[in-house]
């Protein structure tokens, strides 16, 4: 059992913790949340040993064996499987005894090492090693690879695969999803639940915890308390307790006014001196109840953008990926390297587009495409007249300066791509995004991950975009933040398309989702639920060596074959009228004066028809598409209609349905417009004709 009693612990002049008593018992799988800045890094190094307590008494078994994901970046020319073996603690113990037994030439040493290393699981150790890298996204030409030949976010990988190799009794997790992607995250969560021992971790992903953790531990203002539950479970107990908190201060204000106007009263009255000093005996000894303190919360909202598109972009057989350059002959000419082709779709105002996908498809690379940030490799994108882009980047700095500071950031966004500002107006702007006094003027590169994500958030309010490409924007956001982001991206009026690991944003933001696999984006039709449960079964059968899955919902049999027609749309407003041969004269035709004549005006008549066709032939289109989606959003309104009709439902689950058929509602009416408007379009190109 952990056990704090009484603990104090300070960083500099701050209390970290002050006084707090709690008790982690063995197996639980605890949460411990609190605002970015209260501590929790440092309660970490307190159960890791780094920290020693001010005051108090801090216990820990000491056969109690510690899993850690080490946070310097490793620097080795060892294999990735290698350097993940090198987290078995009692493996490698027991490898180093053999080795020395086998230089000693002791045979008795050598059995007892032998033994050891049965116990320690060391003939699949290996195999084990390289399940885990393949659970968190490596490729199987990748297990072998040096450790210094991946990228930062991949090292992270590795680190965190070396401590589940580790056979710990208490497994310390901070921010364990940061570099994770959904179908990563998904195998942790599984690997997690199954995990015997007892677990602490830091996350900021609402679905992860709520599927893990069985305790939290709420840090806030140096006081430690435990909830019984989950995060879920936690902000409800959490909002009880302050609202009876709130109560009972305010009934023992009233109290003690009540208290204080009798003794200022009669305190003069010698008839009443004995009761006025009987109740300032009272007022003293009564303890006093703390008003409810709570941190601001964050919040904020995207501008109405100044037009709406629509379609606001028109994808025709486009191809995403790079030029490779050899490193061996560097003037050679760059190889085309493909990751994603034939994509043919239409992007419409409004949407709210998920994409989903393993790690390695191709689902950054296809935003990045239509962010412009790299150009496609074939095919064509068509973008709406208006067209004004908002890119989240994945690597915050792809997209700011690490020399600039929050307020040259901003200065020079303003005058490159506006709108104007003064710079006091972009103080105060950047004030909303909690950048306030100095820091405004301090370097970017100093910024922890949280501040540099709000900047990059705050530089997309101020842009006033009409579609937001968003991928993986909530990797170093706060709990707070996160829902900030939900709600701001609900009420958003453009486009969204959004990729992340965060189940519960893609829930609440996304109402259609796109499939990056196999070098094809896919309609996928199904949930998230439907998604995990795919991710979770190609993890089963890779770990088996099987064969993986079919895509959900049928989808293998959309790539490789026939490619879906791609949409008219993306050259209706530049493609010249499809040439008409002219027919051939029928041979026993006789001619006549008007024959000619007649001919050509059957001539202009059908390349007139063939123009109109090719001008409402990407309306068609869109009508399709919103014939398909108004189904669609008709059936869920009538099952949403038929839930709520049942009385079933709690309190929640009637507001979040209520929230939804609203949404579903106002959807409907839009389409419905849009559908109005392009009939009409088509009806009076019918009759110029």
């Amino acid at each position: 059992m952990i056990t704090l009693r009484n603990v104090q612990l300070r960083r500099g002049t701050k209390i970290v913790l002050d006084g707090v008593n709690v008790n982690v018992n063995p197996g639980e799988k605890v949460g411990l949340v609190g605002r970015n800045g209260a501590g929790k890094s440092s309660l970490f190094a307190l159960l890791a040993g780094r920290l020693q307590a001010d005051q108090g008494d801090f216990e820990i078994p000491a056969r109690w064996r510690l899993g850690e994901v080490a946070q310097h970046m490793p620097e080795t020319e060892d294999s990735a499987t290698d350097f993940v073996l090198e987290g078995d603690i009692p493996l490698m113990e027991a490898q180093r005894e053999l080795a020395a037994a086998e230089a000693a030439e002791d045979g008795e040493a050598m059995a007892h090492a032998h033994m050891m290393i049965g116990e320690a699981g060391g003939f699949d150790a290996r195999a084990r090693a390289q399940a885990l890298l393949m659970g968190l996204g490596f490729k199987n030409e990748q297990v072998d690879a040096p450790v210094n030949s991946f990228s930062g976010g991949w090292r992270m990988r590795l680190q965190l695969a070396r401590a589940l190799m580790c056979p710990a009794d208490l497994l310390l997790l901070d921010e364990p999803t940061n570099h994770l992607d959904l179908d990563a995250l998904v195998w942790l969560e599984s690997w997690l639940q199954r995990f015997d021992g007892t677990i602490v971790m830091i996350s900021h992903d609402r679905e992860f915890l709520d599927a893990i953790t069985g305790v939290t531990v709420h840090l806030d203002e140096g006081t430690l308390t435990r909830y019984g539950g989950n995060y879920s479970t936690f902000e409800e107990m959490r909002a009880e307790r302050l609202s009876q908190q709130s109560a009972a201060h305010s009934r023992q204000q009233e109290r003690v006014a009540q208290l204080q106007r009798f003794i200022d009263r009669f305190k003069a009255k010698a008839s009443k001196a004995k009761q006025a000093q009987s109740r300032v005996k009272a007022l003293a000894r009564m303890e006093r109840i703390a008003p409810v303190l709570t941190a601001s919360d964050f919040a904020f909202e995207f501008k109405e953008p100044r037009s709406l598109p629509n379609p606001m972009l028109a994808m025709s057989n486009m191809e995403c990926g790079y030029m490779v350059q050899d490193d061996v002959d560097p003037d050679t000419e760059p190889v085309r390297k493909v990751i994603v082709r034939n994509i043919n779709k239409t992007v419409l105002a409004g949407q709210r587009i998920g994409i989903l996908g393993a790690n390695g498809q191709g689902k950054s690379t296809l935003v990045k495409t239509i962010a412009r940030s790299v150009p496609a490799l074939g095919g064509e994108v068509t973008e709406g007249k208006g067209l004004s882009i908002g890119y989240f980047a994945q690597q915050e700095m792809d997209v700011v300066h690490a020399d600039d500071t929050p307020l040259q950031h901003m200065v020079r966004l303003a005058k490159t791509v506006g709108p104007e500002g003064r710079e006091q107006e972009l103080r105060d702007f950047l004030g909303q995004f909690r950048f306030v006094g100095d820091m405004v003027h301090q370097v970017i590169g100093t910024l922890s991950g949280g501040e540099k994500a709000r900047l990059v958030l705050a530089s997309l309010v101020w842009q006033r975009p009409n579609l937001l490409l968003m991928d993986e924007p909530t990797n170093h956001l706060d709990l707070t933040t996160r829902e900030a982001l939900s709600m701001a991206l609900n009420e958003f009026e453009g486009t969204v398309m959004l990729v992340s690991h965060d189940r519960a944003l893609l829930r609440e933001v996304c109402d259609e989702f796109w499939l990056v696999a196999k070098g094809a984006v896919l309609p996928f039709d199904g949930d998230l639920d439907d998604y995990q449960k795919w991710l979770l079964d190609t993890s089963r059968a890779v770990s088996r060596g099987q064969p993986a899955p079919p895509l959900p919902g049928n989808l293998d049999s959309l790539v490789g074959g026939t490619p879906v027609p791609a949409p008219k749309a993306a050259k209706a407003a530049k493609a010249p009228a499809v040439p008409v041969a002219a027919p051939a004269p029928a041979a026993a035709a006789p001619q006549t004066k008007a024959g000619p004549a007649r001919n050509d005006d059957r001539k202009a008549a059908a390349q007139a028809r063939t123009q109109v066709a090719a001008k409402t032939r990407p309306l068609r289109v869109e009508i399709e598409q919103i014939d398909k989606r108004m189904e669609k959003l008709g059936a869920e309104k009538s099952e949403l209609e038929a839930s709520m009709a049942t009385g079933k439902l709690a309190g929640p689950e009637i507001a979040d349905a209520g929230r939804r058929l609203a949404h579903v509602g106002a959807e409907i009416a839009m389409l419905e417009e849009r559908w109005l408007a392009l009939n009409e379009q088509i009806e009076a190109l019918q009759a110029g004709t």
